[in-house]
């Protein structure tokens, strides 16, 4: 009898327990594995990564200003505090007494007085992310683009330009970024590193370019709105937008790269439509659409300008991607060979000619691989570069140096300048200039008139740029102390790139555990060089793998003339 009393009475125990189990798991249904930061130029993105999805609310606090966050069912499973690095409106994220048992608080100190974007993310499809709750934290007012008469957007006329000498303006757009990883391919690799990385190279391929100047819409890994994209452009008065991608579709079989024009009717193949869906996932409205349904002007107006608009750039778009695609052509298999359909925001600015470069399927292995190889990025960006300087030479917007290459015009040799300054400004060779002006000596005085002779008869070459923005694989041995978050930003790069390279399933690391961390070179120490006898800045560019205007730029310098013995900066890009 005592026996089977015993018997129960562990059952009633066992019960008690398994219910004490649940009861204690039910509490924390959820958990709290990371937070990421993703400083961007308008804002602060904050991702809260948790192991199921979000119950949560939050609400502000002044004097000082915070905003506090409690998430519902949650334990902690990462570090705190965690400090905002380059952030102009976040300090830091710490933790604070929570109002019940069953709520973590989040406190996130805050700089100034702003309204926050707070709304949840779910797991992305092959769940490289999993459940997430984004914070944005803004910067400041951006304002919207406004639709204006053709004759007004033009590129406002300043000296340079009634002289001819404007620069020709292209933006590179890097698709995706940040939270917003893009397509990803078999092996795990994103479609938002590979388009930062050809658009990087892209930009400095045509800046090297005597008349042309680039400016990118994201410089580093963070996301920025579709909108934000073409104002970007349309703010620094650019003649071409160019956004850079790596198709995917949902089988691995298709290759070869695309140029997407733009067509607001429909897509004109299932790849168009796969890309057109994919795009809305990241953002639901763009462009024109919502300049269009914000404009308080008459919709006919309206309407009518941004078909003029529309039309112009769709012409000048289509003949900027018929000039890529025979070029890119060249030096990798094309998807399609002629200009592709569809219908995407970042495409969508009535006043800017603009293309969507698709350089490759992510989604099949074999390009996967091609794509993150360096030399296979430098052609690409060649390509391109090379297109873009042809449609230019073809196209030369008025007022720039590419207009007036064919006319002989008058210099006015200024402080600091020397005869091959002059010539590479131009286009031209030291020869040339010496030639149109019968000089024997490369020696020039200052306020001497020189005759820049028309160059329209040879061919624009695009210099070659090595490998201008260089990465290399590191290996971090842990130290005491040191976590994820700390090591990210010590090396410049995300907790989800570690992660991802180093196949990690969480966040806890070992002393002594090796990583692998794929850093760039321009955040390491930079190299010196002491000049010898003999040296020369061209010389000294080529021994190192990098273009003159660098070497000026990161120098100071103002004129090529260099002494024994002084130090040179090299740059690592």
């Amino acid at each position: 009898m005592r026996s089977i009393r015993h018997f129960y009475s562990c059952i009633v125990y066992i019960c008690f327990f398994v219910l004490l189990l649940l009861s204690s798991q039910s509490t924390f249904a959820n958990s709290l594995n990371g937070i990421r930061i993703w400083p961007s130029p308008d804002e602060t993105r904050v991702v809260v990564d948790l192991s199921s999805e979000a119950r949560y609310s939050y609400f502000t606090l002044s004097n000082p200003y915070r905003l506090v966050v409690d998430l519902k069912d949650t334990r902690l499973r990462t570090k705190l505090p965690v400090v905002a690095q380059k952030s102009p409106v976040l300090k830091k994220i710490r933790k604070s007494t929570p109002p019940d048992k069953g709520t973590y608080r989040l406190v996130f100190e805050l700089k100034k007085k702003l309204s926050p974007q707070v709304f949840k993310l779910a797991p992305t499809p092959k769940k490289e992310y999993g459940h997430r709750l984004v914070i944005d934290l803004p910067h400041g007012k951006v304002a919207l683009p406004v639709i204006v008469p053709p004759q007004a957007i033009k590129v406002a006329k300043d000296a340079s330009q009634f002289s001819g000498n404007a620069d020709i303006i292209v933006a590179i757009d890097a698709g995706h970024g940040g939270e917003d990883p893009g397509s990803i391919g078999p092996r795990g690799k994103y479609e938002k590193s590979v388009t930062l990385s050809i658009a990087k190279k892209l930009g400095a391929q045509l800046n090297a370019v005597p008349g042309i100047k680039t400016v990118l819409t994201r410089r580093g890994d963070y996301f920025v709105n579709l909108n934000r994209r073409s104002q970007i452009a349309r703010k620094n008065k650019a003649h071409l937008l160019i956004s850079i991608h790596a198709d995917a579709f949902i089988s691995p079989q298709p290759r070869g790269a695309s140029v997407f024009v733009l067509n607001t009717k429909r897509a004109n193949s299932e790849i168009a439509k796969w890309v057109e869906d994919h795009e809305k996932q990241s953002e639901l409205l763009g462009g024109a659409g919502q300049v269009l349904s914000k404009s308080n002007n008459d919709k006919n107006i309206s309407q009518t300008l941004l078909d003029l608009q529309f039309s112009h750039s769709q012409k000048e778009g289509y003949k900027v991607a018929r000039d890529i695609l025979k070029e890119v052509g060249r030096v990798a298999r094309l998807h399609k060979k002629k200009p592709v359909n569809a219908s995407l925001a970042v495409l969508k600015s009535p006043d800017i000619p603009s293309v969507l470069v698709e350089t490759g399927f992510i989604s099949n292995p074999t390009e996967e691989k091609l794509l993150f190889q360096r030399t296979h990025q430098d052609k690409l960006a060649r390509a391109m570069a090379k297109a873009v300087v042809r449609y230019f030479e073809d196209n030369p917007p008025e007022g720039t140096l590419f207009a007036s290459r064919k006319k002989s015009r008058k210099h006015i040799v200024r402080r600091g300048e020397s005869l091959s300054l002059i010539a590479q400004k131009y286009g031209l060779t030291v020869q040339a200039l010496k030639s149109a002006n019968h000089l024997k000596k490369n020696t020039i005085t200052i306020g001497k008139a020189l005759t820049i002779p028309g160059s329209g008869k040879v061919p624009i070459t695009v210099p070659v740029i090595r490998n201008p923005v260089e990465t290399q694989i590191i290996t971090h041995v842990v130290k005491p102390g040191e976590f994820l978050g700390k090591i990210a930003s010590h090396y410049k790069v995300s907790v989800a790139d570690i992660r991802r390279e180093n196949k990690l399933k969480s966040s806890v690391l070992k002393v002594g555990q090796k990583l692998k961390i794929t850093v760039s070179l321009k955040d390491k120490p930079v190299r010196k060089h002491r000049v010898k006898k003999g040296d020369y800045l061209g010389k000294i560019a080529s021994l190192y793998g990098v273009s003159i205007s660098h070497l000026r730029q990161v120098n100071k310098l103002r004129t090529d003339k260099l002494t024994i013995n002084q130090i040179l900066i090299i740059p690592n890009r």
